[in-house]
């Protein structure tokens, strides 16, 4: 591109970053004061983001100027600083800089650096990025646990209140705070809300061996091209039924946890079971059961069991993010936690009312993250950021395995990608999440697989860790590479195509 053409493209830039100042005004002064100027970057960041970059920012690279592909965190300050280059590279004069609250890189560094202390931890052991560990059931009594995991590299403590109960989510917070005091090491306390969880009913299935012998069995089993009826009501599970011939006879059936998402379930829409293991698709809908026919399955004749996490990436769930068993276990958190995981968030209105809900308790200062899990939360994430940044501490959860099954498995580190930037240019504090280590932690031994991916955690400001027998060791070895990825890299650069999140952001915004 030619430096005539560079300095209009440029131009076009700033010029509608300044156009769109006085709504970015309006809308940051509605969130907490600490948040402000970073609220307004990342109006800016969408805003940038409506436009294809790719030519610009390769035109600056190969002028040696700072690109726009590592501007997340300071928007219009780089964005400016390129067009002044531009121009006296073409022996014309600088520009007076807009009147506008702008931010440096130095600035943005320390931004980001604030949050994310003021959520985790202030005093780092050895690397930016934090250690997060979901604890397991034996943390409660085990007196070694715990400790050791705190002298491993563990800076937050994960308590799951989808399982155990508060006897042992208590043990486990006093185990923490003493080891803690006892080891004078800083470790936060985070509690994920169980949220709307779709999961599969109970299987108890009566049935005779060759010889005639009744026996139990607690799964289904399912080939690809069976049908399987899933039920609104609480009824007993079926196995599928066939012939002599192995024809199909008769359907399984099976119930579900959460029988209303079936209403909104339309023919043709995908239903995904087991971290979408098992593929299914709608065929028929009726008043009380919901028929699908199984499309895809790891091998042949899977089990199906219960208490399996069911998904629906084609259909538009209008159910509350926030049920009333999280309510309840809202007030145990606000007196426990340092943080709470918000499951299933989708919409703004979601974090208003969490809100909302802790208000009741005057829990302020609780920190809130965002766990994205699905497509919804993705296409939302700016509109949710900008209402939960109306409280100081804000985070946000990359929840990796429902997210990739509900987007795709090919989609995945794309999406990421697009969460990061995102998150970079609110200032946000990031927790990069599941089956980090996952075989390492339950066998002892990582995957070369594993080992990168730990190493691309460390552009997070968190990583989390999953509960597995070899977890004291695997949090010894994510800390080592950790510390050594921390020389090397911190984020990563995109060739800047034009963002739907972006887009979309900024229409329901009113600042196209």
């Amino acid at each position: 591109m030619k430096l005539n053409n560079l300095e209009k493209s440029l131009q076009k830039l700033v010029d509608a970053l300044v156009e769109l100042e006085p709504q970015a005004d309006k809308i940051s002064a509605k969130v907490h004061e600490s948040n402000r100027l970073s609220a307004k970057n990342l109006l800016r960041y969408l805003t940038l983001r409506t436009f294809d970059l790719r030519k610009i920012h390769d035109s600056l690279s190969e002028l040696g100027i700072s690109s726009l592909r590592s501007s997340e965190a300071y928007v219009y300050h780089n964005t400016f600083s390129a067009l002044q280059l531009v121009r006296l590279l073409s022996g014309k004069k600088a520009q007076d800089e807009h009147k506008i609250e702008s931010i440096g890189y130095r600035r943005s560094k320390k931004l980001l650096k604030k949050n994310a202390n003021t959520l985790f931890n202030r005093v780092k052991r050895g690397s930016n990025t934090e250690i997060m560990v979901t604890l397991p059931t034996e943390a409660a009594s085990d007196p070694d646990l715990i400790p050791n995991l705190m002298k491993s590299g563990m800076e937050v403590a994960r308590i799951n209140l989808s399982h155990d109960g508060e006897d042992i989510w208590r043990a486990m917070v006093e185990k923490v705070k003493t080891a803690s005091k006892s080891l004078k090491i800083p470790c936060k306390i985070y509690m994920d809300l169980p949220g709307p969880k779709i999961r599969t009913g109970s299987i108890n299935i009566e049935q005779r061996d060759a010889e005639g012998n009744s026996k139990q069995t607690t799964f289904i089993r399912l080939n690809v091209g069976d049908h399987l009826i899933l039920s609104k009501k609480d009824v007993p599970a079926e196995p599928v039924i066939r012939g002599d011939k192995n024809e199909l006879l008769s359907p399984a059936k099976i119930a579900i946890t959460l029988p209303p998402v079936l209403d909104q379930v339309k023919v043709g829409d995908r239903i995904l079971f087991d971290d979408g293991k098992i593929a299914s698709q709608v065929i028929r809908v009726e008043e009380e059961e919901t028929h699908v026919v199984i499309k895809r399955t790891p091998k042949e004749r899977v089990k199906l069991k219960p208490e399996k996490g069911v998904n629906l990436p084609d259909t538009t769930l209008k159910i509350h993010s926030l049920t009333d068993l999280d309510r309840e276990l809202i007030k145990f958190a606000v007196q426990h936690a340092d943080m709470i995981g918000y499951s299933f968030v989708k919409t703004p209105d979601d974090v208003k009312e969490l809100h909302e809900e802790l208000d009741k308790y005057d829990a302020k200062e609780m920190g809130v993250i965002l766990k994205i899990e699905n497509k919804d939360a993705v296409e939302n994430l700016p509109l949710m950021l900008i209402e939960a940044m109306k409280r100081p501490k804000v985070g946000v959860m990359i929840a990796r395995g429902d997210l990739a099954v509900e987007i795709g498995f090919e989609r995945i580190a794309e999406i990421q990608d697009q969460i990061m930037w995102i998150c970079e240019a609110a200032h946000t504090p990031v927790i990069w999440a599941t089956q980090v280590f996952e075989t390492m932690a339950k066998k002892g031994n990582a995957t070369k697989a594993e080992v990168t991916d730990a190493a691309s955690s460390a552009r997070a400001e968190c990583v989390m860790l999953n509960k597995g027998p070899y977890v004291v060791q695997t949090v010894k070895m994510l800390k080592a590479i950790l510390i050594k990825m921390q020389a090397h890299y911190s984020k990563k650069k995109s060739k800047m195509r034009s963002l739907a999140i972006a887009e979309r952001a900024m229409s329901i915004l009113g600042m196209e």
